[in-house]
């Protein structure tokens, strides 16, 4: 256990300790009062990431691949795509950067889009299109099919959508695939594929992150053809 805490910290300091010397750069020219502050606050971003990590690959990895792995062979398809509905939709509503976003647009637009819809919708979103993701590894259908239908939706949809909500969509769809979301949809994939006969981990499991997050733009992008 000390092993593995010890090499999550170093993980962790190495990937903030770049970013954190580059802003201590700038702020000794801009305001050297908030160097303290800073640097404070750096500590408690490594520690909080950290745990944050160990937390991730004692749980969630595990309990990812223990759901990607029994439920194609003890469950109904119709039961396969409203569980891993549910998990996308819960764990898009946790994620940090969703949240981050949502606070942000509330604050820009004057809440004049309410954050339960927006939360609604990203997490629907995410959950439909977690579930086809999930059914392509077991149909084996191609990526390239549902990639290029996907965004062939997308741009249409961009023509009946406001610029604000084009804008909106797209950060949705960066902001899902965040450190919440993709252990998750990375091992329920890594999962299903792994015990699937004819399924190879590698090519079948991954992808599963970038055809997700392709949902929650399209659910934005919806919104806002409903709203305009």
């Amino acid at each position: 256990m000390s092993e593995t805490i010890k090499k999550e910290l170093l993980n962790v300091i190495q990937s903030v300790s770049p970013v954190s010397i580059v802003v201590l750069f700038f702020l000794t020219f801009i305001s050297k009062s908030d160097i303290p502050r800073f640097i404070i606050g750096s500590i408690m971003v490594i520690i909080g990431i950290t745990l944050f990590l160990l937390g991730i690959n004692l749980g969630f990895l595990p309990f990812g691949e223990a759901v990607g792995s029994e439920l194609p062979m003890k469950s109904s398809l119709v039961f396969i795509a409203i569980l891993t509905f549910a998990i996308g939709v819960i764990a898009t509503i946790a994620e940090p950067g969703v949240r981050v976003l949502i606070n942000r647009v509330d604050y820009v637009s004057g809440s004049s889009i309410p954050q339960s819809i927006l939360f609604l919708s990203i997490g629907i979103g995410m959950g439909t299109f977690l579930s086809l993701a999930v059914l392509r590894i077991i149909y084996g259908i191609n990526y390239a099919y549902l990639f290029t239908i996907g965004y062939i939706f997308i741009i249409s949809l961009s023509f009946f959508t406001s610029p604000s909500f084009v804008a909106i969509a797209f950060d949705a769809g960066g902001v899902t695939t965040g450190l919440v979301t993709v252990p998750i949809i990375l091992s329920i994939g890594i999962g299903v594929s792994s015990v699937l006969g004819g399924k190879s981990a590698l090519s079948d499991g991954f992808g599963l992150v970038g055809l997700s997050s392709m949902g929650p733009i399209i659910s934005i992008m919806v919104l806002g053809v409903l709203y305009a």
